[in-house]
């Protein structure tokens, strides 16, 4: 996929890219069931066999999709969100966002809280609620987090699958591992600056979750390879909120293609993981 990445020259050729490996390559549980909505700025409710396993009353994934803030959308990322409802019996909504260039930051954070705003005004309590995203998603659930935080309105937990938390690019692992790293062009980051940030601070906390301030936060589990681009954005995340006071879990694998998860089906570690997430999910739920 790298060297794919590396030659799109454009945003829309990455939404080409990534729309196709979504229809080839993602693979859903088989009666999954995809309900369209218009909660917030939309996306769809997603539940696995729900006539003969009904999904857990009152429970919640919000699942943030990722794509680098230029690609993706709830349809990419519904076969891994399908496999995750199956697996913990939950519910997920996956909300649509505005993305980069045409919408640039902060389009999509805003869209995410709409999101939030909506699933607590149809009755989801925060104590009932995942948040949950991969890359650039999990960057837009991070924000959310710290905003939810300071008021006191806390989720009960979040999962973050290979999370960018650090638009200055500071993590030691984005030279180290721009050889390992199997999915990310590295040499294409600042490309990525322009079109989702602009002129924008890249080290502003709304930007750059791993700047920002967690009072209290829930328990977090971060997935993540360590042959990874963005390792260190994990890694330094979760020391931050553990400094917060947060229990958070790191589950890593030594070599695996980046948000990897999607991949189930195909990549032997993606079940592994996904069956992790979905541990953690029930225990947070419990």
């Amino acid at each position: 996929m790298r060297p794919l990445l590396a030659r799109a020259r454009s945003p829309e050729a990455n939404r080409r890219l990534l729309e196709r490996a979504a229809r080839r390559w993602f693979r859903a549980p088989p009666y999954a069931l995809y309900r369209d909505s218009d909660a917030g700025s939309g996306g769809l409710w997603i539940s696995a066999r729900p006539g003969s396993h009904p999904p857990r009353p009152g429970k919640l994934i919000l699942y943030v999709h990722g794509g680098g803030f230029i690609s993706g959308s709830p349809r990419t990322h519904a076969a891994m969100c399908a496999r995750l409802a199956w697996l913990t019996g939950v519910e997920v909504f996956a909300p649509r966002y505005r993305l980069a260039p045409t919408d640039p930051f902060p389009a999509g954070r805003e869209d995410i809280r709409a999101a939030w705003e909506a699933v607590i005004a149809k009755g989801y309590r925060p104590r009932d609620v995942i948040l949950a995203g991969d890359s650039a998603g999990a960057n837009l659930i991070f924000g959310l987090l710290a905003d939810l935080c300071a008021e006191g309105a806390c989720p009960a937990g979040v999962v973050a699958l290979s999370p960018i938390a650090d638009f200055t690019f500071s993590g030691a692992s984005i030279a180290d591992n721009a050889v390992t790293e199997c999915m990310l062009p590295a040499e294409r980051r600042d490309e990525l600056v322009d079109w989702y940030l602009g002129k924008h601070d890249p080290a502003d906390p709304h930007a750059s979750p791993l700047f920002a301030n967690y009072s209290a936060p829930p328990p977090v589990l971060i997935q993540y390879a360590e042959n990874e681009l963005l390792r260190d954005d994990g890694v330094r995340l979760a020391q931050v909120l553990r400094d917060a006071g947060g229990e958070v879990v790191v589950q890593t694998w030594p070599r695996a293609p980046h948000v990897f998860q999607i991949f189930d089906g195909w990549v032997p570690e993606a079940r592994d993981a996904l069956t992790g997430v979905a541990d953690f999910v029930k225990r947070c739920l419990a």
